[in-house]
């Protein structure tokens, strides 16, 4: 059985922002199953047994090798593809770079792993990224 396919797949992801005001965005590998050559914020699947807040910490870990804080629950981004059979539901945090420098700890799926100030960001974001940053930014 596959998330997403088989049942409603559930992810999170974090806007992480660090002491300069700039956000940490990875770029999706031209092999990426979504989105390829997007930027967008680390995260991933939930898996049974953790919380989504646990989900996020070990998912930016694993992505780009940083420690981060979660502070609190920014959007829920709903994606049903019905064309490719897929349900995802993703719940979105901002989150508060602790410790580490990021690195591209999954060249398989990410290209770059980059700071960027919140008014100097790409043009090509995946959906899910451009509306956190946006609830984000109205919300200061």
């Amino acid at each position: 059985m596959k998330a997403g396919i088989d049942y409603i797949g559930v992810g999170c992801g974090a806007i992480i922002i660090n002491s300069k005001n700039e956000v940490l965005l990875l770029k999706r590998s031209a092999s990426s199953r979504t989105e390829p050559g997007y930027w967008s914020r680390p995260g991933g699947e939930v898996e049974y047994g953790e919380t989504v807040e646990e989900a996020v910490a070990r998912e930016v870990k694993e992505e780009t090798g940083i420690e981060v804080k979660v502070i609190r629950f920014l959007e829920i981004t709903q994606n049903i593809n019905k064309n490719e059979n897929k349900h995802w539901i993703a719940l979105g945090f901002l989150a508060e770079h602790v410790s580490g420098v990021p690195i591209n700890a999954e060249p398989a799926k990410h290209d770059e792993v980059k700071w960027f100030p919140l008014n100097a960001l790409p043009k090509k974001l995946t959906d899910y990224t451009k509306n956190a940053i946006e609830i984000y930014l109205k919300n200061l």
